[in-house]
Protein backbone atom coordinates (compact mmCIF):
# COMPACT_ATOMS: atom_id res chain seq x y z
CA UNK A 1 0.00 0.00 0.00
CA UNK A 2 1.35 3.42 -0.99
CA UNK A 3 2.42 5.58 1.95
CA UNK A 4 3.34 9.19 2.50
CA UNK A 5 6.74 10.10 3.95
CA UNK A 6 5.04 10.93 7.24
CA UNK A 7 3.20 7.57 7.26
CA UNK A 8 6.46 5.66 6.75
CA UNK A 9 8.23 7.30 9.67
CA UNK A 10 5.18 7.18 11.93
CA UNK A 11 4.34 3.53 11.30
CA UNK A 12 7.91 2.46 11.96
CA UNK A 13 7.71 3.92 15.47
CA UNK A 14 4.31 2.61 16.60
CA UNK A 15 4.67 0.22 19.54
CA UNK A 16 0.97 -0.37 20.15
CA UNK A 17 -2.44 1.09 19.40
CA UNK A 18 -4.84 1.14 16.47
CA UNK A 19 -4.83 3.78 13.73
CA UNK A 20 -7.45 6.44 14.44
CA UNK A 21 -6.89 6.01 18.17
CA UNK A 22 -3.98 7.13 20.35
CA UNK A 23 -0.86 5.12 19.50
CA UNK A 24 2.29 4.66 21.55
CA UNK A 25 5.31 5.98 19.66
CA UNK A 26 8.93 5.28 20.41
CA UNK A 27 10.96 8.49 20.65
CA UNK A 28 14.45 8.51 19.11
CA UNK A 29 15.64 11.89 20.37
CA UNK A 30 14.53 14.11 23.23
CA UNK A 31 15.86 17.68 23.23
CA UNK A 32 15.35 19.77 26.35
CA UNK A 33 15.95 23.32 27.57
CA UNK A 34 15.66 25.18 30.84
CA UNK A 35 12.03 26.36 30.65
CA UNK A 36 9.90 23.22 30.21
CA UNK A 37 12.08 20.57 31.88
CA UNK A 38 12.32 21.42 35.63
CA UNK A 39 8.86 20.16 36.62
CA UNK A 40 9.34 16.99 34.56
CA UNK A 41 12.61 16.18 36.31
CA UNK A 42 10.99 16.88 39.65
CA UNK A 43 8.21 14.46 38.70
CA UNK A 44 10.81 11.71 38.22
CA UNK A 45 12.24 12.43 41.65
CA UNK A 46 8.85 12.38 43.35
CA UNK A 47 8.01 9.05 41.71
CA UNK A 48 11.52 7.74 42.39
CA UNK A 49 11.97 7.01 38.69
CA UNK A 50 15.13 6.98 36.62
CA UNK A 51 15.55 8.70 33.28
CA UNK A 52 14.84 5.91 30.80
CA UNK A 53 17.34 6.87 28.08
CA UNK A 54 19.81 9.57 29.14
CA UNK A 55 21.82 8.68 26.02
CA UNK A 56 18.91 9.89 23.84
CA UNK A 57 18.34 13.06 25.89
CA UNK A 58 20.28 16.26 25.18
CA UNK A 59 20.02 19.63 26.90
CA UNK A 60 20.90 23.19 25.98
CA UNK A 61 20.33 26.62 27.51
CA UNK A 62 18.64 29.17 25.30
CA UNK A 63 15.43 30.96 26.33
CA UNK A 64 16.72 32.82 29.39
CA UNK A 65 20.35 33.28 28.39
CA UNK A 66 21.59 36.90 28.30
CA UNK A 67 23.34 37.77 25.03
CA UNK A 68 25.73 40.44 26.32
CA UNK A 69 27.16 39.19 29.62
CA UNK A 70 25.93 35.60 29.56
CA UNK A 71 26.96 34.71 33.11
CA UNK A 72 25.34 37.81 34.64
CA UNK A 73 21.79 36.56 35.02
CA UNK A 74 19.93 39.15 37.07
CA UNK A 75 16.41 37.73 36.79
CA UNK A 76 15.90 35.33 39.69
CA UNK A 77 13.46 33.07 37.86
CA UNK A 78 15.69 32.85 34.79
CA UNK A 79 18.72 32.08 36.94
CA UNK A 80 16.78 29.41 38.83
CA UNK A 81 15.68 27.70 35.61
CA UNK A 82 19.23 27.70 34.23
CA UNK A 83 20.91 26.39 37.39
CA UNK A 84 18.15 23.80 37.82
CA UNK A 85 18.75 22.38 34.33
CA UNK A 86 22.49 22.27 35.00
CA UNK A 87 21.87 20.32 38.21
CA UNK A 88 19.29 18.02 36.62
CA UNK A 89 21.60 17.21 33.72
CA UNK A 90 24.32 16.26 36.19
CA UNK A 91 22.02 14.24 38.46
CA UNK A 92 20.39 12.27 35.62
CA UNK A 93 23.42 11.85 33.34
CA UNK A 94 22.18 14.09 30.50
CA UNK A 95 24.67 15.64 28.08
CA UNK A 96 24.27 19.41 28.30
CA UNK A 97 25.54 22.01 25.86
CA UNK A 98 26.27 24.33 28.76
CA UNK A 99 26.64 28.08 29.07
CA UNK A 100 29.59 29.26 27.01
CA UNK A 101 30.36 25.81 25.59
CA UNK A 102 31.28 25.47 21.92
CA UNK A 103 27.93 23.87 21.01
CA UNK A 104 25.52 25.87 23.19
CA UNK A 105 22.72 27.64 21.37
CA UNK A 106 19.03 27.61 20.53
CA UNK A 107 17.77 24.05 20.82
CA UNK A 108 16.53 23.90 17.21
CA UNK A 109 19.95 25.01 15.99
CA UNK A 110 21.95 22.64 18.17
CA UNK A 111 20.17 19.47 17.02
CA UNK A 112 20.93 19.88 13.31
CA UNK A 113 24.41 21.37 13.81
CA UNK A 114 25.63 18.50 15.96
CA UNK A 115 24.15 15.82 13.71
CA UNK A 116 21.65 14.67 16.33
CA UNK A 117 18.80 15.55 13.95
CA UNK A 118 18.57 12.87 11.27
CA UNK A 119 16.05 11.54 8.71
CA UNK A 120 13.50 9.01 9.91
CA UNK A 121 13.78 9.89 13.59
CA UNK A 122 11.01 10.83 15.98
CA UNK A 123 12.15 13.97 17.79
CA UNK A 124 10.40 15.81 20.61
CA UNK A 125 11.12 18.89 22.68
CA UNK A 126 9.16 20.99 25.13
CA UNK A 127 9.04 23.79 22.58
CA UNK A 128 6.42 24.50 19.92
CA UNK A 129 8.92 25.12 17.12
CA UNK A 130 10.31 21.58 17.24
CA UNK A 131 8.76 21.05 13.79
CA UNK A 132 11.99 22.69 12.54
CA UNK A 133 13.70 19.28 12.58
CA UNK A 134 11.11 17.93 10.14
CA UNK A 135 13.18 19.59 7.41
CA UNK A 136 15.39 16.49 7.61
CA UNK A 137 12.59 14.00 6.99
CA UNK A 138 11.98 13.44 10.69
CA UNK A 139 8.73 13.51 12.65
CA UNK A 140 9.43 16.32 15.09
CA UNK A 141 6.94 18.07 17.35
CA UNK A 142 6.61 20.13 20.46
CA UNK A 143 5.27 18.63 23.68
CA UNK A 144 4.02 19.88 27.05
CA UNK A 145 5.75 19.46 30.41
CA UNK A 146 3.68 16.40 31.42
CA UNK A 147 4.63 14.79 28.10
CA UNK A 148 8.28 15.68 28.71
CA UNK A 149 8.06 13.69 31.94
CA UNK A 150 6.40 10.77 30.11
CA UNK A 151 9.28 10.63 27.62
CA UNK A 152 11.78 10.93 30.46
CA UNK A 153 10.27 7.91 32.18
CA UNK A 154 9.41 5.68 29.20
CA UNK A 155 11.07 7.04 26.02
CA UNK A 156 7.59 6.79 24.48
CA UNK A 157 4.60 9.03 23.93
CA UNK A 158 0.90 8.52 23.17
CA UNK A 159 -0.15 10.41 20.03
CA UNK A 160 -3.02 10.29 17.57
CA UNK A 161 -1.85 10.14 13.98
CA UNK A 162 -2.74 13.31 12.04
CA UNK A 163 -4.05 13.55 8.49
CA UNK A 164 -1.68 14.34 5.61
CA UNK A 165 -1.59 17.71 3.85
CA UNK A 166 0.72 18.19 0.86
CA UNK A 167 1.93 21.69 0.09
CA UNK A 168 3.42 21.67 -3.39
CA UNK A 169 5.52 24.75 -4.12
CA UNK A 170 6.63 25.55 -7.66
CA UNK A 171 8.37 28.41 -9.45
CA UNK A 172 11.68 30.20 -9.02
CA UNK A 173 11.96 32.77 -6.26
CA UNK A 174 12.91 36.28 -7.34
CA UNK A 175 16.14 37.74 -5.90
CA UNK A 176 15.15 39.24 -2.57
CA UNK A 177 12.43 36.66 -1.85
CA UNK A 178 13.20 33.78 0.49
CA UNK A 179 11.90 30.73 2.35
CA UNK A 180 10.58 33.01 5.11
CA UNK A 181 8.39 34.75 2.55
CA UNK A 182 6.98 31.42 1.34
CA UNK A 183 5.81 30.33 4.78
CA UNK A 184 4.55 33.80 5.76
CA UNK A 185 2.56 33.97 2.52
CA UNK A 186 1.03 30.53 3.08
CA UNK A 187 -0.09 31.52 6.58
CA UNK A 188 -1.42 34.85 5.30
CA UNK A 189 -3.42 33.10 2.55
CA UNK A 190 -4.75 30.12 4.49
CA UNK A 191 -4.77 31.28 8.11
CA UNK A 192 -3.21 30.30 11.42
CA UNK A 193 -5.30 27.13 11.64
CA UNK A 194 -5.15 25.65 8.12
CA UNK A 195 -2.75 22.95 9.32
CA UNK A 196 -4.67 21.96 12.44
CA UNK A 197 -4.99 18.18 12.54
CA UNK A 198 -2.53 17.67 9.69
CA UNK A 199 1.11 16.85 9.13
CA UNK A 200 2.36 19.25 6.46
CA UNK A 201 4.65 17.81 3.79
CA UNK A 202 6.36 20.59 1.85
CA UNK A 203 7.33 19.41 -1.61
CA UNK A 204 7.88 20.57 -5.18
CA UNK A 205 10.76 21.99 -7.19
CA UNK A 206 11.02 25.16 -5.12
CA UNK A 207 11.41 23.24 -1.86
CA UNK A 208 13.96 20.90 -3.44
CA UNK A 209 16.04 23.89 -4.54
CA UNK A 210 16.21 25.33 -1.01
CA UNK A 211 19.20 24.91 1.30
CA UNK A 212 18.72 23.04 4.57
CA UNK A 213 18.59 26.42 6.30
CA UNK A 214 15.67 27.49 4.09
CA UNK A 215 13.87 24.21 4.65
CA UNK A 216 14.27 24.56 8.41
CA UNK A 217 12.79 28.06 8.27
CA UNK A 218 9.67 26.71 6.54
CA UNK A 219 9.18 23.73 8.86
CA UNK A 220 9.90 25.94 11.88
CA UNK A 221 6.75 27.96 11.19
CA UNK A 222 4.45 25.03 10.42
CA UNK A 223 3.17 25.48 13.96
CA UNK A 224 2.14 29.05 13.07
CA UNK A 225 -0.22 27.53 10.50
CA UNK A 226 -1.77 25.33 13.17
CA UNK A 227 0.21 22.15 12.43
CA UNK A 228 2.34 20.28 14.97
CA UNK A 229 4.39 18.72 12.18
CA UNK A 230 6.19 19.93 9.08
CA UNK A 231 8.23 17.47 7.03
CA UNK A 232 10.37 17.50 3.88
CA UNK A 233 11.77 14.55 1.95
CA UNK A 234 15.48 14.05 2.67
CA UNK A 235 17.72 14.19 -0.41
CA UNK A 236 21.34 14.81 -1.36
CA UNK A 237 21.16 18.31 0.11
CA UNK A 238 20.10 16.75 3.42
CA UNK A 239 22.76 14.06 3.38
CA UNK A 240 25.53 16.50 2.51
CA UNK A 241 24.49 18.70 5.43
CA UNK A 242 24.57 15.81 7.92
CA UNK A 243 27.76 14.13 6.75
CA UNK A 244 30.71 14.58 9.08
CA UNK A 245 28.80 16.10 11.99
CA UNK A 246 29.79 14.88 15.50
CA UNK A 247 26.70 12.79 16.26
CA UNK A 248 26.28 11.47 12.70
CA UNK A 249 28.85 8.70 12.96
CA UNK A 250 26.20 6.26 11.71
CA UNK A 251 26.04 8.11 8.37
CA UNK A 252 27.36 5.34 6.10
CA UNK A 253 25.19 2.68 7.73
CA UNK A 254 22.05 4.84 7.65
CA UNK A 255 22.04 6.59 4.30
CA UNK A 256 20.55 3.59 2.50
CA UNK A 257 17.50 3.69 4.79
CA UNK A 258 17.27 7.46 4.55
CA UNK A 259 17.05 7.25 0.77
CA UNK A 260 13.82 5.23 1.12
CA UNK A 261 12.12 8.11 2.94
CA UNK A 262 9.80 9.68 0.39
CA UNK A 263 6.09 9.75 -0.35
CA UNK A 264 5.14 6.97 -2.75
CA UNK A 265 3.81 8.08 -6.11
CA UNK A 266 0.24 7.04 -5.37
CA UNK A 267 0.27 7.97 -1.68
CA UNK A 268 -2.99 9.47 -0.44
CA UNK A 269 -3.04 13.03 0.91
CA UNK A 270 -6.18 14.21 2.65
CA UNK A 271 -5.64 17.71 1.30
CA UNK A 272 -3.36 19.38 -1.25
CA UNK A 273 -2.32 23.04 -1.52
CA UNK A 274 -0.37 24.34 -4.51
CA UNK A 275 1.61 27.56 -4.58
CA UNK A 276 3.49 29.17 -7.48
CA UNK A 277 6.11 31.55 -6.04
CA UNK A 278 7.28 33.02 -9.36
CA UNK A 279 5.74 36.40 -8.59
CA UNK A 280 5.87 36.19 -4.80
CA UNK A 281 6.78 39.48 -3.09
CA UNK A 282 8.61 40.04 0.19
CA UNK A 283 6.16 39.63 3.08
CA UNK A 284 5.57 41.89 6.09
CA UNK A 285 3.16 41.28 8.97
CA UNK A 286 1.12 44.24 10.18
CA UNK A 287 -0.90 42.67 13.02
CA UNK A 288 -0.67 40.43 16.06
CA UNK A 289 -0.56 36.96 14.57
CA UNK A 290 1.40 35.62 11.58
CA UNK A 291 -1.78 35.49 9.45
CA UNK A 292 -1.98 39.28 9.54
CA UNK A 293 0.50 39.97 6.76
CA UNK A 294 0.68 41.41 3.27
CA UNK A 295 2.82 41.56 0.16
CA UNK A 296 5.22 44.47 0.47
CA UNK A 297 3.35 46.49 -2.18
CA UNK A 298 -0.14 45.81 -0.79
CA UNK A 299 -2.04 48.09 1.60
CA UNK A 300 -3.08 46.77 4.98
CA UNK A 301 -6.58 45.28 4.76
CA UNK A 302 -9.88 46.70 5.92
CA UNK A 303 -11.15 45.72 9.37
CA UNK A 304 -13.20 42.52 9.09
CA UNK A 305 -13.77 41.64 12.73
CA UNK A 306 -12.96 42.53 16.33
CA UNK A 307 -9.60 40.76 16.12
CA UNK A 308 -8.51 43.04 13.28
CA UNK A 309 -9.70 46.08 15.21
CA UNK A 310 -7.80 45.04 18.32
CA UNK A 311 -4.66 44.31 16.27
CA UNK A 312 -4.73 47.72 14.58
CA UNK A 313 -5.20 49.44 17.94
CA UNK A 314 -2.36 47.52 19.52
CA UNK A 315 -0.01 48.10 16.59
CA UNK A 316 -0.92 51.77 16.17
CA UNK A 317 -1.65 51.25 12.46
CA UNK A 318 -4.61 51.78 10.15
CA UNK A 319 -6.15 50.01 7.13
CA UNK A 320 -4.82 51.33 3.84
CA UNK A 321 -1.34 52.05 5.16
CA UNK A 322 1.60 50.16 3.67
CA UNK A 323 4.69 48.53 5.14
CA UNK A 324 6.84 51.52 4.22
CA UNK A 325 4.64 53.70 6.48
CA UNK A 326 5.56 51.79 9.64
CA UNK A 327 7.66 53.90 12.03
CA UNK A 328 10.37 51.38 12.89
CA UNK A 329 12.62 51.75 15.94
CA UNK A 330 14.22 48.31 16.34
CA UNK A 331 15.60 45.59 14.07
CA UNK A 332 16.23 42.05 15.34
CA UNK A 333 18.23 39.50 13.36
CA UNK A 334 17.97 36.22 15.25
CA UNK A 335 15.77 33.35 16.53
CA UNK A 336 15.44 29.65 15.65
CA UNK A 337 13.72 30.74 12.43
CA UNK A 338 16.42 32.93 10.93
CA UNK A 339 19.70 33.04 12.87
CA UNK A 340 21.67 30.55 10.82
CA UNK A 341 24.88 31.32 8.98
CA UNK A 342 23.21 31.73 5.57
CA UNK A 343 20.74 34.22 7.10
CA UNK A 344 23.57 36.32 8.51
CA UNK A 345 25.52 36.15 5.25
CA UNK A 346 22.51 37.37 3.28
CA UNK A 347 21.93 40.23 5.70
CA UNK A 348 25.62 41.18 5.72
CA UNK A 349 25.60 41.66 1.94
CA UNK A 350 22.94 44.33 2.39
CA UNK A 351 24.57 46.24 5.26
CA UNK A 352 28.21 46.04 4.15
CA UNK A 353 29.69 49.49 3.74
CA UNK A 354 26.53 51.20 4.98
CA UNK A 355 25.32 52.59 8.30
CA UNK A 356 22.30 51.78 10.44
CA UNK A 357 19.75 54.61 10.29
CA UNK A 358 20.11 56.96 13.31
CA UNK A 359 16.62 56.17 14.65
CA UNK A 360 17.13 52.38 14.56
CA UNK A 361 18.52 50.12 17.29
CA UNK A 362 19.72 47.00 15.47
CA UNK A 363 21.01 43.78 17.00
CA UNK A 364 22.32 40.54 15.54
CA UNK A 365 22.11 37.38 17.65
CA UNK A 366 23.61 34.24 16.08
CA UNK A 367 21.47 31.24 16.91
CA UNK A 368 24.33 29.18 18.29
CA UNK A 369 27.97 29.44 19.27
CA UNK A 370 28.80 27.40 16.17
CA UNK A 371 27.14 29.98 13.93
CA UNK A 372 28.82 32.81 15.84
CA UNK A 373 32.28 31.30 15.35
CA UNK A 374 31.68 30.56 11.67
CA UNK A 375 30.33 34.07 11.09
CA UNK A 376 33.29 35.64 12.84
CA UNK A 377 35.72 33.55 10.78
CA UNK A 378 34.11 35.16 7.70
CA UNK A 379 34.37 38.63 9.21
CA UNK A 380 30.61 39.10 9.42
CA UNK A 381 30.84 40.48 12.96
CA UNK A 382 33.02 43.32 11.68
CA UNK A 383 30.60 44.04 8.83
CA UNK A 384 27.66 44.33 11.22
CA UNK A 385 29.52 46.27 13.92
CA UNK A 386 30.98 48.74 11.44
CA UNK A 387 27.47 49.35 10.14
CA UNK A 388 26.22 50.07 13.67
CA UNK A 389 24.61 46.75 14.64
CA UNK A 390 25.18 45.21 18.06
CA UNK A 391 26.83 41.78 17.73
CA UNK A 392 25.60 39.52 20.50
CA UNK A 393 26.24 36.07 21.94
CA UNK A 394 23.82 33.22 21.07
CA UNK A 395 20.40 32.65 22.59
CA UNK A 396 16.69 33.03 21.91
CA UNK A 397 17.14 36.72 22.69
CA UNK A 398 14.54 39.18 21.42
CA UNK A 399 12.31 36.47 19.92
CA UNK A 400 10.45 36.37 23.24
CA UNK A 401 10.40 38.46 26.38
CA UNK A 402 12.07 35.95 28.71
CA UNK A 403 15.50 37.57 28.86
CA UNK A 404 16.96 41.11 28.95
CA UNK A 405 16.61 41.59 25.15
CA UNK A 406 13.21 43.25 24.80
CA UNK A 407 11.62 45.80 22.49
CA UNK A 408 10.44 48.91 24.38
CA UNK A 409 6.71 49.48 24.77
CA UNK A 410 5.08 51.01 21.70
CA UNK A 411 8.14 50.58 19.48
CA UNK A 412 7.89 48.85 16.09
CA UNK A 413 10.47 46.10 15.46
CA UNK A 414 11.41 44.45 12.18
CA UNK A 415 12.02 40.90 13.38
CA UNK A 416 13.26 37.70 11.76
CA UNK A 417 11.53 35.63 14.44
CA UNK A 418 8.34 33.56 14.14
CA UNK A 419 5.66 35.18 16.31
CA UNK A 420 4.16 38.65 16.50
CA UNK A 421 1.70 38.14 19.35
CA UNK A 422 0.90 40.97 21.75
CA UNK A 423 3.80 41.32 24.20
CA UNK A 424 5.85 38.60 22.51
CA UNK A 425 9.02 40.72 22.35
CA UNK A 426 8.27 42.69 25.50
CA UNK A 427 5.30 44.50 27.06
CA UNK A 428 3.62 46.60 24.38
CA UNK A 429 6.21 45.70 21.73
CA UNK A 430 5.03 45.90 18.12
CA UNK A 431 6.52 43.09 16.04
CA UNK A 432 6.68 42.81 12.24
CA UNK A 433 7.84 39.45 10.87
CA UNK A 434 10.11 39.58 7.84
CA UNK A 435 13.05 37.83 6.20
CA UNK A 436 16.64 38.61 7.28
CA UNK A 437 17.20 40.58 4.07
CA UNK A 438 14.11 42.72 4.70
CA UNK A 439 15.20 43.35 8.30
CA UNK A 440 18.72 44.31 7.23
CA UNK A 441 17.46 46.71 4.57
CA UNK A 442 15.05 48.25 7.08
CA UNK A 443 17.91 48.85 9.51
CA UNK A 444 19.83 50.81 6.89
CA UNK A 445 16.88 52.76 5.49
CA UNK A 446 15.03 53.40 8.74
CA UNK A 447 11.89 51.90 7.24
CA UNK A 448 10.74 48.89 5.25
CA UNK A 449 11.82 48.95 1.61
CA UNK A 450 11.36 46.48 -1.24
CA UNK A 451 14.49 44.40 -0.76
CA UNK A 452 14.18 43.05 -4.32
CA UNK A 453 15.48 46.43 -5.47
CA UNK A 454 18.38 46.21 -3.00
CA UNK A 455 19.74 42.75 -3.79
CA UNK A 456 19.54 42.91 -7.60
Amino acid sequence: MAQTLFDKVWNKHVLTGKEGEPQLLYIDLHLIHEVTSPQAFEGLRLQKRQLRRPDLTFATLDHNVPTIDIFNIRDEIANKQITTLQKNAKDFGVHIFDMGSDEQGIVHMVGPETGLTQPGKTIVCGDSHTATHGAFGAIAFGIGTSEVEHVFATQTLWQTKPKNLKIEVSGKLQPGVYAKDIILHLINQYGVDFGTGYALEFTGETIQSLSMEGRMTICNMAIEGGAKYGIIQPDETTFEYIKGRPYAQNFNQSIGEWQKLYSDENAHFDKVITLDVTNLEPQVTWGTNPEMGVNFSSPFPEIQNINDERAYNYMGLKPGQKAEDIDLGYVFLGSCTNARLSDLIEASHIVKGKKVHPKITAIVVPGSRTVKKEAESLGLDKVFKEAGFEWRKPGCSMCLGMNPDQVPEGVHCASTSNRNFEGRQGKGARTHLVSPAMAAAAAINGKFVDVRKVVV
